[in-house]
């Protein structure tokens, strides 16, 4: 009789008692989970297989079902702890995005807040809306500032500032129950974009390592214009110690600039043949006129991931190409120092001479500075070049990261490049050597046009010049200023008549 005087209208029995709540604030709630839009303007789906009967209990993040869209396969997992009840559509069968997909029972707790929304009790399934917070099945996430949180990009990041309400997630990839999981914990899936998974997706283990990387002082801080007691994380702490050790090498530097004109006007060129297992473009249709690949079948190449291809060329790799050159004719900058060891540590310095060019690129990245190597730069082509540096950007915009030690091999490069005129304006800079770094460093400075007078034909005399400044740092322990000084002579003889490496059967 008691029991039956607390019951309210439109309740589940079974939901009436809990070890931490009142023993009426927990009810079992039937939700329809729908086929999200998993973008790229994909409207239905095929579903291949479900991972799951009828009946069976599953957890958050296990795996639903596995559907496939005219460009992709992509596997759907659970955003609820509960009971399959259903199965809304079956296996082989095209679900539109939108539509539901099967029904899950999940337990909920009946707060005061769900009492006071205008919706059913009574329905023995409910809308994803019933508890009044966001749908976790939304396609996208939405950018309201109420979704602000502690939870937010590194405060050295320069987006810290601007990342709440300055974008959306309309273009992030996700699966639901990540997006769910993100807004549960005030996690903007844009903050991690690209993620780890296929095709740059978001997967969980992005999300959990954003949220383990979060200071407790972020935290404890919500009002604008206190100060922020920020941890270095891993990689800015090994800068950090980097650069401490740099002040242990005498730098010497150097600058000046290189004529990359002719370099700009052989880029069409090498643009409009850039092979097919390299390009991101469309293949080109072969006149079917005479094809002797109808005859003789064309050599093969190994496959090339998408993230690894590119449209088209930009200096970089060529200037690399040409600096490997450059590096066969000095040995002195295919040099190391050679580690001492403790029975070693009396004798004197001496130098390990490579038979190939290593040069090593300094790459800025979410998580901080890496400097990965490209072995044998002098023995890949300027389009094989381009896609290692392609892979090399790619896997380092991963959140976490996706290089890996073979990309950082112990030995580094001899000589490092830094390419910071793509980013800003800057003409010269002055790089940092640090132990460990090789013998020297160059940062490479925007390019601009220029009016270069030529003497000869007076003061109206003259052409527009594509100039580009260089800034070294030599370690003055092994390398000497005319060395250097007459290297990037050598250099420059390379750019600036880049047929060379034609005739050099390059």
């Amino acid at each position: 009789m008691f029991l039956r005087l607390l019951r309210r209208p439109g309740t589940v029995r079974c939901a009436y008692f809990h070890s931490s709540t009142p023993f009426w604030a927990i009810r079992k709630v039937v939700h329809k989970f729908k086929l999200a839009d998993i973008g790229e303007g994909i409207t239905e789906c095929e579903i291949i297989k479900w991972s799951i009967a009828p009946s069976a209990t599953i957890q958050a993040f296990d795996p639903l079902c596995e559907v496939q869209s005219d460009k992709a396969s992509v596997e759907i997992t659970s955003p609820y702890d509960g009971i399959v009840k259903q199965l809304l559509v079956q296996e082989g069968e095209v679900a539109k995005v939108g539509s539901g997909l099967c029904l899950i029972e999940v337990e909920e707790e009946d707060t005061s807040s769900n009492e006071s929304k205008p919706t059913s009790e009574t329905s023995p399934v409910h809308s994803n809306q019933v508890s009044g917070s966001p749908s976790p099945m939304d396609a996208h996430v939405s950018s309201s500032p109420k979704v602000e949180s502690s939870r937010r990009l590194h405060p050295l990041d320069p987006n810290f500032a601007l990342s709440q309400g300055s974008a959306t997630a309309d273009s992030v990839l996700a699966a639901p129950s990540v997006r769910h999981h993100a807004r549960q914990n005030g996690v903007d899936l844009v903050q991690l974009a690209p993620g780890s998974g296929k095709g740059g997706r978001i997967e969980k283990r992005d999300v959990d390592a954003f949220l383990a990387r979060s200071s407790e002082s972020q935290t404890q801080t919500s009002q604008a214009g206190e100060d922020v007691i920020v941890e270095l994380g891993r990689t800015r702490y090994g800068m950090w110690k980097a650069m401490v050790k740099s002040l242990e090498i005498p730098h010497f530097g150097y600058s000046a600039s290189l004529d990359i004109t002719a370099l700009h006007n052989l880029l069409p060129t090498l643009n409009a043949h850039i092979p097919p297992h390299f390009s991101a473009l469309p293949p080109k249709i072969a006149s079917t006129a005479f094809n002797t690949s109808l005859i003789y079948p064309a050599p093969t190449h190994p496959e090339i991931p998408a993230e690894h291809r590119y449209k088209r060329l930009t200096y970089l790799p060529i200037l690399l190409k040409t600096l490997s050159k450059a590096m066969l004719e000095w040995p002195l900058f295919r040099a190391s120092i050679t580690p001492t060891t403790e029975s070693t540590a009396s004798s004197k310095p001496t130098l390990s001479i490579r038979p190939h060019a290593d040069i090593s690129i300094a790459l800025s990245t979410p998580t901080g500075l890496y400097t990965p190597t490209l072995v044998q730069t002098d023995t890949h082509s300027i389009y094989t070049l381009a896609s290692y540096i392609q892979s090399l950007a790619y896997r380092g915009r991963q959140v976490p990261c996706g290089l890996t030690p073979a990309d950082m091999p112990r030995r580094g490069g001899t000589i490092t490049v830094s390419n910071v005129g793509a980013i800003g304006a800057g003409e010269y800079a002055s790089p940092v050597l640090v132990p460990g770094g090789g013998v020297a460093i160059v940062a490479l400075g925007h390019a601009k046009w220029v009016w270069d007078v030529d003497g000869e034909r007076g003061e109206t005399g003259g052409e527009r010049r594509l100039k580009m400044g260089i800034s070294w740092s030599a370690d003055h322990r092994v390398v000497e200023g005319a060395e250097l000084a007459a290297f990037v002579e050598c250099w420059r003889g390379y750019v600036e008549a880049p047929e060379r490496l034609l005739a050099e059967g390059v």
